[in-house]
């Protein structure tokens, strides 16, 4: 089974970067497959809500989302982590979020992925729970089965992540969980 962590953001080695990097190594440790999107590295354009890939099953837009599509559909379970940007997540992620609509017009390709939402604001009440709640919302809208850190609606941290103990306590929780409810479904085939 293989578990996809995206990075929401577009800084390059920032706290989201670092939250993937964790939640890889203990998905890795629990015998999983791993994979991620850094969209710091990646060129999505917004979608153009132009409905091609409503007829032809594919984007006419030529940019690095045709990667991230085959990734999306290889995964079965999906992390998402984002910072707060004026209280939601940034315009790249927006931009993913939208293009995925393909996806979602392919028979539900992400229906019963099990997904989680990671969150990094600037103070401890920094906005990462709505956030996180509108991340959910797309994980809604293609189907998902989400899943929190086992408390609390998924991992919540204030920037510098990784000195936040707290915070990386609930990342790690909810990785845990996502492997836990992979672990559940893979039993029962």
């Amino acid at each position: 089974m293989k578990i996809l962590a995206i990075s929401g953001s577009p800084k390059k080695n920032g706290n989201c970067e670092q939250m993937v990097k964790t939640v890889l190594k203990i998905a890795e440790k629990r015998g999983f497959e791993t994979d991620s999107v850094l969209l710091s590295s990646l060129e999505v354009s917004p979608c153009k809500a132009c409905g091609a890939c409503r007829e032809t099953g594919s984007c006419i837009l030529e940019d690095d989302m045709n990667t991230v599509y085959e990734k999306l559909e290889e995964a079965d379970g999906i992390i998402v982590a984002t910072p707060v940007y004026m209280g939601n997540y940034p315009a790249q992620l927006k931009a993913l979020f939208d293009r995925s609509v393909l996806l979602r017009r392919k028979d539900f390709a992400l229906e019963n992925k099990v997904g989680a939402a990671l969150s990094v604001g600037g103070s401890r009440n920094g906005g990462q729970e709505k956030t996180i709640q509108s991340v959910q919302d797309w994980m809604h809208i293609h189907s998902m089965i989400i899943v929190g850190d086992g408390a609390h609606f998924g991992g919540i941290t204030w920037n510098p992540a990784e000195e936040d103990n707290v915070g990386m306590k609930t990342v790690r929780d909810t990785v845990e969980k996502v492997c836990d409810v992979l672990r559940l479904f893979q039993k029962q085939t």
